[in-house]
């Protein structure tokens, strides 16, 4: 399902994404959702879009995610 907010995504998300990068991951997550809604694991691949819009703006540097 959508989440309505940050502190509604999965704890693995927000204990390693910056703010910003947690905000692009929500939106990102919650428009593939809805886009993807008729297909089956509709939620895996919105998950996987998430990570996708993340990883254009920031990069995994060591254990921390910083901005490109």
């Amino acid at each position: 399902m959508p989440y309505a907010d940050i502190s509604d995504l999965p704890a693995s998300v927000r204990s390693h994404l910056p703010h910003h990068a947690q905000e692009i991951y929500l939106a990102a997550f919650n428009n593939a959702w809805e886009e993807y809604a008729e297909r089956e694991n509709h939620e895996v691949l919105a998950h996987k879009v998430a990570w996708s819009a993340v990883k254009k703006q920031y990069e995994k540097v060591g254990k921390e995610w910083v901005r490109k």
